[in-house]
């Protein structure tokens, strides 16, 4: 997908607005389609970008970048050249690390609709994906270290957690984590969707419609679209968010409130939920209730008005009270899409620092 010197890798870094000192080799990126599970365990494919630094270093550290929310197939790190997760891989690899960043199931190449926010698909897609890229490596004369460097941002923060805990566990038996380093994620996904219902996050008729028409077919949420949805949009939501629409589109079919999107007896069930919808968040609002046999540092912006500061607070508690080696930095008064930008050469250093 890209052959690059360091040179250009270092302009692209900067034009997406990164610090570009970090970079220190040229690389080359690959789009890889590996065999992987969907979340009935089935047999599918999915899609990610590999990205290899051009060094004479046989042995490579590994870093697994998890990407964060996106509606359209089209926008992820291995089909997209302007995607911000390409940039992120690059600089990863500049820095003399492989990297493997997956675009989850129903992105990019995968099949199907992406189960948005599926523990499970997402540990099983991420770490079917590192066995990719070893593979991959192998052919290529290099080696992986088998303690990943973890990073992600939004969606990618709870992922970098579940990866991270499926490592440690022994989900693979040859690799093991090494450092997690989650950027912005919303690890009290109740909170944040209560937050959502209640229009106190920026696009949140767009997030909650994602999240409900997702964890719908997964889950079950309503028996009819009429239940959650208002006329006339209860018409047309679930087709917008098949993975061919992208957000622009979206967000020009609805409304701009949860408010006029949503039934009220819907905003009310996401604000107190109960049954199936309040056993499946409270697995994404205890991401962080482990303890990491490595340090864990957190970044987040306080002036992120997509995903709360206190969403990072939420996770460096439930560290804290296991004795997790844990860190948060706040990278300042930045918006939800800038944070990751400030955050990434912090992480690099941190990754630097990992032994």
């Amino acid at each position: 997908m890209a052959d690059l010197t360091a040179k250009e890798v270092a302009a692209h870094v900067a034009k997406a607005g990164i610090d570009a000192v970090q970079v220190r080799y040229g690389v080359r990126a690959h789009r890889i389609v590996y065999r992987t599970i969907d979340i009935k365990g089935r047999s599918t494919t999915a899609s990610e970008l590999v990205v290899m630094p051009k060094s004479d270093d046989r042995g490579l550290r590994v870093v697994s970048w998890l990407h964060g929310t996106e509606v359209y197939r089209g926008e992820v790190a291995s089909v997209n050249d302007e995607s911000p997760d390409r940039t992120t891989a690059l600089l990863f690899a500049s820095t003399g690390r492989a990297v493997s960043a997956p675009d989850y199931l129903g992105m990019g190449k995968s099949p199907g609709i992406h189960p948005y926010g599926n523990p499970e698909a997402t540990v099983s897609a991420s770490v079917d994906a590192l066995r990719a890229a070893r593979a991959f490596a192998a052919r290529d004369g290099h080696t992986l270290d088998p303690r990943v460097l973890v990073s992600g941002f939004s969606q990618g923060g709870p992922a970098t957690m579940l990866v991270g805990r499926a490592l440690q566990q022994g989900v693979d038996p040859y690799f093991r984590p090494g450092a997690l380093a989650p950027i912005s994620g919303p690890f009290d996904l109740s909170g944040f969707e209560a937050a959502a219902a209640a229009d106190k996050v920026a696009r949140s008729s767009l997030y909650l419609a994602y999240f409900t028409t997702a964890w719908n077919r997964m889950y079950g949420l309503y028996d009819t679209a009429g239940q959650a949805f208002r006329a006339p949009y209860d018409k047309k939501v679930e087709t917008l968010f098949d993975g061919d629409h992208q957000a622009s589109q979206i967000a020009a079919a609805l409304p701009a409130t949860s408010k006029e999107l949503f039934t009220p007896e819907f905003l009310q069930k996401v604000r107190n939920p109960t049954g199936i919808l309040k056993r499946k968040l409270q697995v994404m609002d205890t991401t962080c209730d482990w303890r990491p046999t490595v340090p864990v540092h957190l970044f987040h912006a306080k002036g992120d008005k997509d995903v709360s500061f206190t969403n990072s607070l939420h996770c460096q508690r439930q560290l804290a009270s296991h004795g997790a080696d844990q860190q948060l930095n706040d990278v300042g008064q930045f918006d939800h899409s800038t944070t990751v930008l400030k955050a990434l050469p912090q992480v690099v250093r941190e990754f630097d620092s990992a032994h």
